[in-house]
């Protein structure tokens, strides 16, 4: 039975202070619950319709969760989703551990990127990319912000990442570190690099000056009509996709 607590402890992680309180963030909707009660996330509790637990019983069983029966009007009085007739998971935050550069891969670096959506888009493409690594600056949009959550749709649990300073970050690893620039090189031009650093800018100051010290090569995406610019998380898509053809 869903408790008046339950129902006040979910709604408080609608904001960035209880979540950081609690150490809990929520996922709802079919396919990113059922990603998260897959993945190596530690989920709390699993408020889920009769239908969603009869269809999927063995992911169920598998986790360890208080498991609450709810009808589809109380999901969506929870949540965010304006329709969510499956199930909604609390899940338990990772620490914010930092990780070495994987040698022979690419990592995406984001600079100050403040919109949960690119940031949620951008885990996607990352995954879509089989980029699993990323690093953000402390100015980035929080990777547990329900947005981001929605956005990544599911991607959120196949990545790493950690958040840091990322000057510190690649003087550490000494890896290079290819940024976004409308001056940089024409990407479609190049014909040889080095697995390192896909670094992103915020959306509009682009990559701060501190950063673009540390900046091995400088590429851009050659335009063809009027537009001022692209939008961060489709110029991480372009820019991963060549990469990928040529590291390939």
């Amino acid at each position: 039975m869903l408790s008046k607590n339950t129902v006040k402890f979910i709604k408080s992680l609608h904001q960035k202070k209880f979540r950081n309180e609690e150490q809990r963030f929520f996922v709802e909707g079919e396919k990113s619950v059922l990603e998260v009660l897959n993945s190596s996330f530690q989920v709390s509790i699993l408020l889920a319709t009769p239908q969603f637990l009869e269809n999927h019983q063995l992911e169920v069983s598998k986790s360890s969760c208080e498991v609450i029966s709810v009808t589809q009007n109380q999901l969506e009085g929870l949540g965010q989703y304006q329709s969510n007739d499956s199930a909604l998971a609390v899940v338990k935050m990772k620490s914010n551990e930092s990780f070495d550069f994987p040698l022979g891969q690419l990592v995406i670096a984001l600079d100050d990127i403040r919109d949960p959506g690119n940031l949620g888009t951008i885990i996607r493409i990352a995954d879509w990319y089989g980029i699993h690594h990323l690093v953000f600056s402390t100015q980035t949009a929080e990777f547990y912000n329900p947005k981001v959550i929605q956005a990544s749709m599911g991607s959120f649990t196949r990545v790493k990442f950690f958040y840091g300073d990322l000057a510190q970050i690649f003087t550490k690893w000494n890896s290079p570190v290819y940024g976004a620039f409308l001056d940089g090189e024409n990407i479609h031009q190049m014909n040889k690099l080095e697995p390192g650093v896909i670094l992103m800018g915020n959306e509009s100051k682009g990559i701060s000056s501190d950063l673009e010290n540390l900046v091995t090569k400088k590429v851009t995406i050659p335009g063809f009509g009027e537009a001022e610019s692209l939008n961060v998380a489709i110029a991480t898509a372009i820019i991963s996709d060549n990469f990928k053809r040529l590291l390939s």
